[in-house]
């Protein structure tokens, strides 16, 4: 035992002492040292348990064992127990000061002298944090025939390209490095701070315990001087020993990242990736250097161990295989190494589930038809593909179309230009470039590469845009010149390319690599001479040499009609490879990256054409960006009208009539915020422009619930048009359908009626308890409220390095679930009763928000209202907030006669007694839709409002 008082959350039977001789090379022959560890193998043992293997925890600087306790004090507890050391580096924590200066080599030779003498044999899995990251992964590329596993919090293995952190070099500093590391305790401090939240005083006291004195910080000191900054440091060959290394480790791994680190940022994870691409990873947003502090990674690690693994001397794929896990729902991963995916939890009765496609793999790969293939069939086709009413070359200039001829000669230079600086499948390139024909080719260029589309738009907001794009990590950034003053201003990943020309001045103040025009020419050039940029100049297959015509519209804009695009760029993506990564709105939290396959984009597209007979001869207006991008790939003509799409209440009456009247449009589709502000600025509209509009067939609309009355009144202006509220999300768009005739059928309810499932899909519940927590059971009976699961080809394929997210989406097996709460009547139709994290766990049982808010909405004073729940779990008293006509002046109580209204209307239409009403002068919505309604925010404001003091805006 250490002679020291004991810390938090540590149970004094984990500490002991280990005499381990070294063979390091620091040390002369014969030496032994004294490690300290914590170590729960005794305990198991005093209980007769056999752990399923050994988590082997390497600390990092300047912090020691006491950073793993969490994992410590899980393991006893997991359904399968492991042993954990963690283990104080030699110099380290309470480890002996053996008074030498010990190198990465030392260190890792070290690891492996304590895991002899402990008699490890295997199965280990290792976990590592900072610098305790590289020495454990140092151990594990000499331990293979041990290995099971390796897992990661922030750290680095390379430099990755770039110079050491900041921090770093100031702590490497001549006239720095011995007082910042070792004369005082400033490193220590620095490291300390960079958790969040802040840590708790005991916590950070046992922090600073073994490292009281300079004397015992010497360890520190060294171990920052030991830090392989270039390739004339000592260590950087054994570092470079590492990083390659790794490579050949095809064992499962696990990466937990917090990307508010300043010191391994998301550039090391994305190095980590390069070399690990078979890791699972999940970024904790919000969380830093200090991961195992900031969040709970004991139960993901737990959770992702495998149960049983198998480590024998078969081949390293071999012994993968063992461990990975198939599970109903799971798709295959062609293009991607065997990953392995956690226990479904809960099991699921599935007698009583409804059917899910059981077709197989080969059977859906005969069925699937590439998202290219209508454009190359209509490459010879003249009539207009993509018009765009306010062009991004000249947006004054009037509207600009692109045959479907001209569109796939775009889409193939742009193609053989990415693939001539580099671009390959599976290379993530982000696209900030609006809505229109240049993000149309684009995209299609980059699906016949197999370039993966990263897709966030400025409706993120500028914070949850930086976090997007630094999410997701891309190679490539595409943009226009107001992107890269935001890539510039926080630093974002990604070799950049302007989508118009640039002058040199500001090709250089923001870091621009390429220009697209420049990529349209030298393919065009390459074209020209009978040869292709893809392929390292492969010859190309067609012999017809002559120049390409271009559209001197502009430079983006070329036109080859000699040769088909497979016949000049040989590539052919892997229905089950990546294709796209769209976000989610951030309203109910940070965005989520959503993986799309290629396949899974298909059947969006199929589900689309089959559910609304969008096809050859349609024309579409899309308001709605991913519609304006799905056109060529249905078939149909579509505009983009002028607006930013991005703020749907940009969209005006005359704006949507013109880009109607452009294509004699037969569809339009338009969130519900836009719309709304069509209503409010039909006066505009011309005689011409309503006999434009009264051509429209058909009218979609979603992002939101939208009121019968706003639909009515969208009806007038669109009198010949079927209007349609599809219902689904970013994870599967869409899920069900519901026209307006639908909607008067329904009448009211508990909730919004969305409507019955869409071509392809299947739609069941997982009933909610009284206390909020979610059955395992999917049921399709009606009547019962609870969380909405969707299955359908469409659904996405995951969330993008956010495993543990991921994991909870589909732990029904064959299910995605959605978050969204509601139930189906008995006539199959769909009703959305609100989010299942803004349900109101009531003392009388659970309550959902939205027919409440409806009811709300019924006073003729109210226009937008939000119910939410105050106070404790189990016992929160619903509490109204109301955007009033006209807007009150500022937020506060409502006034009473008002506040008595609203409570008796909501009583009278859903029993529910609302304990107080708010009035705010607007509402929060989120950027993308202006329509979904932060609840969660309203519900921590009206706390701190009702509790007394001054009331602020929320």
């Amino acid at each position: 035992m250490v002679d020291q008082p004991l810390w938090p959350g540590v149970d004094p039977a984990w500490s002991r002492r280990v005499r381990v001789p070294s063979t390091a090379p620091v040390d002369p022959a014969g030496s032994a040292h004294t490690w300290h560890l914590l170590d729960n193998g005794p305990q198991l043992a005093e209980r007769g348990v056999e752990p399923v293997g050994t988590l082997l925890c390497v600390h990092g600087n300047p912090t020691w064992s006491y950073l793993w306790r969490t994992l410590l004090a899980a393991a006893g507890d997991a359904a399968a127990p492991w042993r954990v050391i963690a283990v104080d580096q030699l110099d380290m924590g309470f480890s002996e000061r053996t008074g030498r200066f010990r190198r990465l080599e030392d260190r890792i030779t070290d690891l492996g002298d304590l895991t002899a003498e402990l008699g490890i044999t295997g199965p280990v899995v290792t976990v590592g944090h900072d610098w305790g990251g590289v020495i454990s992964l140092g151990w594990a590329t000499r331990h293979r025939g041990q290995l099971a596993g390796v897992v990661l919090t922030n750290t680095a293995v390379h430099p990755a390209g770039f110079g050491l952190p900041a921090p770093l070099k100031l702590a490497l500093h001549p006239a720095v490095h011995q007082w910042g590391t070792t004369t005082s305790a400033a490193f220590l401090r620095v490291t300390h701070a960079l958790a969040h939240p802040p840590l708790e005083k005991d916590v950070r006291d046992a922090f600073m315990a073994p490292y009281r004195h300079a004397a015992r910080r010497t360890g520190v000191g060294n171990f920052v001087a030991d830090i392989p900054a270039d390739e004339g440091t000592p260590s950087w060959s054994t570092l470079n020993e590492v990083a390659e290394g790794i490579r050949e480790l095809d064992v499962p791994a696990l990466i937990m990242w917090g990307p508010k680190d300043p010191v391994f940022s998301d550039r090391y994870l994305r190095d980590l990736l390069d070399r690990l691409p078979q890791a699972d990873v999940h970024r904790f947003e919000g969380a830093g250097h200090l991961l195992p502090e900031d969040r709970d990674i004991a139960t993901p690690l737990f959770t992702w161990l495998p149960t049983a693994p198998v480590v024998d001397q078969a081949s390293a794929s071999e012994r993968v295989e063992t461990r990975v896990e198939t599970r109903p729902g799971d798709r295959p991963k062609a293009a991607r190494p065997a990953r392995r995916s956690a226990d479904p939890a809960p099991v699921v009765d599935q007698a009583s589930a409804p059917v899910v496609d059981q077709a197989s793999a080969s059977e859906r790969v005969d069925t699937f038809r590439p998202m290219l293939a209508e454009l190359d069939e209509r490459r010879a086709d003249n009539s207009p593909a993509v018009v765009d009413m306010a062009p991004l070359a000249a947006p004054g200039a009037g509207p600009r179309t692109l045959t479907w001829a001209e569109l796939a000669g775009q889409v193939d230079l742009l193609a053989d230009g990415l693939a001539g600086i580099g671009v390959k499948a599976g290379d993530r390139i982000n696209l900030l470039v609006p809505p229109g024909i240049e993000l149309t080719s684009l995209i299609y260029a980059c699906l016949k590469l197999g370039a993966v589309i990263v897709v966030a738009d400025a409706g993120l907001g500028p914070a949850g845009l930086s976090r997007a794009i630094k999410g997701a990590g891309p190679q490539f950034i595409v943009g226009i010149e107001r992107a890269f003053v935001a890539a510039r201003l926080f630093n974002w990943p990604g070799q950049r390319i302007s989508v118009t020309e640039m002058g040199e001045a500001k090709r250089k103040l923001y870091g621009i690599a390429h220009t697209v025009p420049e990529l349209v020419e030298a393919a065009a050039a390459a074209s020209a001479a009978g040869r292709s940029l893809l392929g390292a100049g492969a010859p190309p297959s067609t012999t017809d040499t002559s120049p390409p015509v271009v559209d001197q519209a502009s430079a983006t804009s070329p036109v080859v009609d000699q040769a088909s695009a497979s016949e000049r760029v040989e590539t052919s993506p892997n229905p089950d490879d990546d294709a796209a990564i769209l976000f989610t709105s951030g309203s109910t939290g940070p965005a989520k990256g959503v993986v799309y396959t290629h396949r899974q984009l298909a059947a969006m597209r199929d589900t689309l054409k089959d559910t609304y007979r969008l096809e050859a001869g349609t024309s579409l207006v899309a308001g709605f960006a991913p519609f304006a991008l799905l056109g060529p790939a249905l078939g149909v003509t579509s505009v983009t009208p002028d607006m930013d799409v991005t703020a749907p209440k940009t969209l005006t009456a005359a704006a949507l009539a013109d880009a109607a009247a452009a294509v004699d449009a037969t569809a339009v589709f338009a969130s519900p915020a836009a719309l709304a502000n069509v209503l409010a600025t039909a006066d505009g509209l011309t005689d011409e422009h309503r006999v434009a509009l009264s051509s429209v067939e058909l009218l979609l609309s979603a992002g939101a619930p939208i009121p019968e009355p706003l639909l009515a009144k969208v009806q007038s202006l669109v009198p010949s048009a079927t209007l349609h509220t599809p219902y689904g999300m970013t994870e599967a768009l869409p899920v069900t359908d519901i026209s307006l005739d639908g909607i008067r059928a329904a009448g009211s309810g508990n909730g919004v009626c969305v409507g019955t499932p869409v071509s392809g899909a299947t739609v069941a519940i997982a009933a909610v308890a009284p206390d909020g927590s979610v059955s395992g059971q999917p049921s399709t009976d009606p009547g019962v409220t609870g969380e909405i699961l969707v299955s359908a080809p469409h659904v996405k394929d995951r969330y993008d390095r956010l495993w543990i997210t991921q994991q909870h989406s589909a732990s029904l097996p064959g299910w995605h679930r959605t978050g969204d709460v509601g139930h189906l009547d008995a006539e199959g139709r769909l009703w959305v009763e609100g989010r299942l994290a803004h349900i109101i766990t009531t003392a009388s049982g659970v309550a959902t928000p939205v027919a409440a808010e409806q009811a709300a909405e019924t006073h003729d004073g109210v226009r937008l209202a939000a119910v939410v729940g105050v106070g404790p779990a189990g016992t929160q008293v619903p509490v109204a907030v109301v955007e009033t006509l006209p807007p009150a002046a500022k937020p506060g109580t409502a006034p009473r006669e008002l506040g008595e209204q609203v409570r008796s209307a909501v009583v009278r239409f859903t029993g529910l007694d609302v304990a107080a009403v708010l009035v705010v002068p607007e509402l929060p919505t989120d950027i993308r839709h202006n329509s979904k309604i932060d609840r969660a925010r309203l519900a921590e404001w009206a706390a701190k409002s009702l509790a007394g003091g001054r009331i602020t805006k929320p």
